[in-house]
């Protein structure tokens, strides 16, 4: 069994932290150390550790990160200018939490790579 997460405890609103969304499916909320003007952590609310974790039965819960990426990029104003979607896995991909999670960021001309 997966080891909980600080993400899990967001989850359930067991800590606080500034959700800008959450559904049945996935919880999106700020970065507590933004790399750019905008950065928000989409996660699915069901515990995968990593990118490797994955199982066809969470497909739909990864459709409605990218889809809630989408909406967020422009409640933010940075869809037309754009923005970069992340997902790290493990330690050489610098993850650094093991429960999934989508960095959305933008605001900025963020160059060839922004975090890692």
């Amino acid at each position: 069994m997966a080891e909980e997460t600080i993400f899990s405890k967001i989850i359930r609103k067991e800590i606080p932290a500034d959700v800008v969304y959450q559904d049945d499916l996935v919880t999106a909320f700020r970065d507590i150390n933004p790399r750019a003007p905008s950065h928000i952590l989409i996660v699915p609310n069901k515990l995968i550790p990593t990118v490797n974790d994955i199982e066809a039965d969470d497909e739909l819960a990864l459709g409605r990160m990218f889809t809630v990426a989408r909406k967020l990029a422009k409640a933010e104003g940075i869809d037309e200018d754009g923005y970069r979607l992340i997902m790290n896995c493990n330690v050489h991909g610098g993850q650094e939490v093991y429960h999934i999670h989508m960095h959305l960021v933008g605001g900025r001309p963020l160059g060839p790579m922004l975090i890692g």
